[in-house]
């Protein structure tokens, strides 16, 4: 049972025993009363912001065991100028990462999701609007928006990721129970930079990434803006975070096989010539690929 489960338990006892305690002896101060009920609430909503308290379902935030490798991931995207830029980066230093992408992104960008796939990236999924109170939805909608992302990315190049990062890495109970039902792992970190928030400097960026670049590591950054309204800071730091990580001796893996999950295949039957075929098409964005 993980730390956060742990904590929820004994909180819930704790609020039986004073709410037993209150029988018997008699209502307590309302003081007293609010001070325990906003401290429940405060625990709840930390299982919510702090999804590497794993409170209300199993969230993959670092890799266990001794492997030296560290997973790259990449949130807010696909954008047609900056996630080509991050691509070019990625080459330059033989590395590999993971795409988290937006659906309705997607489907504007379809020729940027073919290049992440064609060029030996991996992806997975980010919800299709961005909703910021997604963490509110019913489970019913969780599982539905999942699974709208997944279609989008399988028209734009033939694949359906598992891995799914909810808008803003919030994981409420709701969040959790759609995830379970749209079999989607639930995929945290273990080092951000907030570079999505706003117009962070790259060197900030790397500060703040370089000192968790530890074995089994999943790192958070971004290659386009929730808005597409600025650059995310860390399309320039990414040198600088590539060049610590090979300093460390680490090598750079997808999510999948950092965490030893199965991996997004091609809809239908595999095919090993997947990336030459999506790359032939990703100057097509109107043409869905065939998968087939």
């Amino acid at each position: 049972m993980t730390l956060g489960r742990l904590l929820l338990w004994a909180c819930s006892l704790g609020g039986l025993g004073f709410s037993l305690a209150a029988a018997w002896f008699g209502p307590p101060a309302v003081w007293v009363v609010a001070l325990v009920f906003f401290a429940y609430v405060a625990v709840i909503l930390a299982g919510v912001f702090f999804p590497r308290l794993q409170m209300y379902a199993t969230v993959h935030c670092r890799a266990p065991g001794s492997q030296r490798a560290v997973a790259l991931t990449f949130d807010d995207g696909p954008h047609p100028r900056s996630t080509p830029a991050v691509l070019d980066i990625l080459e330059q230093h033989a590395a590999v990462a993971t795409f988290f992408v937006v659906g309705h992104k997607v489907d504007k960008h379809p020729e940027v999701v073919r290049q992440i796939v064609a060029r030996g990236h991996a992806l997975g999924l980010h919800g299709y609007q961005h909703d910021r109170l997604f963490a509110l939805q019913p489970p019913a909608t969780v599982a539905a928006d999942i699974e709208k992302t997944r279609d989008a990315v399988e028209r734009a190049c033939g694949v359906r990721p598992r891995t799914f990062r909810p808008p803003i890495g919030f994981v409420s109970p709701r969040t959790a129970d759609g995830a379970r039902r749209a079999q989607a792992p639930l995929v945290g970190w273990s080092a951000r930079a907030y570079d999505g928030t706003g117009h962070v400097s790259p060197e900030r960026v790397a500060r703040r990434i370089e000192p968790g670049l530890r074995a089994g590591a999943i790192v958070l950054l971004h290659d386009a803006a929730e808005r597409d309204d600025f650059t995310p800071g860390a399309v320039e730091a990414l040198p600088r975070i590539l060049e610590a990580i090979q300093r460390r001796g680490l090598t750079t893996v997808t999510v999948d096989q950092l965490l030893g999950l199965e991996s997004a295949s091609p809809a239908g039957s595999p095919s090993s010539d997947f990336g030459e075929r999506a790359l032939a098409h990703a100057d097509d964005p109107g043409k869905p690929l065939d998968a087939s």
